[in-house]
């Protein structure tokens, strides 16, 4: 089972140190999502992580950068799905020059699920799966909706929405790819410790860990 982290949408005190931490303490996959930075904005967070580290990042904006930083991946929003010159020009030039690229995206409805894929997608997040860990929000999701729709189509999804080690479980049983932690983390007194004992959880559930 993966086991993604997202960033917060502004930059939080330590951030970068606690993102250089998850890595050190094996976190495969950072979802970078920083929708209101600049590019330059994002190439200087970028540059803040050691090097070897890069190809563990996906970013949510600023494709091109994936080329020049040799990042893991990039997420398409609404917006980059959209049949622009551009969109099209900058997918071109990633795909040519780096194939190996993953591609990610997201949904919120179950029915979405069902549609034919622009891209081929690596993996898809659905959201959100449960209550907020902050109360913000509430799962609009059906357990025997997901679990059917997970099984059904020919994709890998991720949870994404309220997750934390008492869902490991759940989220097994319903049959997800993986799942993405934010509040989680960035909710924390302490976010690296807490990624370490929700490893653990998994290890002791014999759930593997991708």
């Amino acid at each position: 089972m993966k086991i993604l982290v997202i960033t917060p949408h502004g930059l939080r005190e330590e951030e970068i140190k606690i993102v250089v931490q998850l890595f050190e303490n094996g976190l495969e996959t950072l979802h970078l999502r920083k929708p209101k930075f600049r590019t330059r904005e994002l190439k200087e967070y970028i540059e803040q992580i050691p090097v070897q580290f890069h190809n563990r990042i996906v970013i949510h904006s600023h494709h091109l950068l994936a080329r020049k930083y040799n990042l893991k991946g990039i997420h398409f929003t609404k917006t980059h799905l959209k049949k622009t010159f551009r969109n099209w020009w900058i997918y071109k030039i990633l795909t040519l020059s780096r194939p190996d690229l993953i591609k990610t995206t997201s949904h919120t409805k179950l029915v979405s699920l069902y549609d034919e894929e622009k891209i081929d997608f690596d993996y898809i997040f659905l959201s959100p799966i449960f209550d907020s860990l902050t109360g913000k929000y509430q799962s609009g999701f059906y357990e025997e909706g997901i679990r059917a729709t997970v099984k059904k189509v020919d994709k890998k999804i991720i949870a994404r929405g309220g997750i934390d080690r008492s869902r490991l479980e759940k989220i097994k049983e319903l049959g997800f790819h993986g799942m993405a932690l934010y509040s989680y983390i960035w909710e924390s007194k302490k976010p690296v410790e807490d990624f370490i004992q929700i490893v653990k959880r998994c290890n002791e559930l014999s759930i593997a860990v991708e």
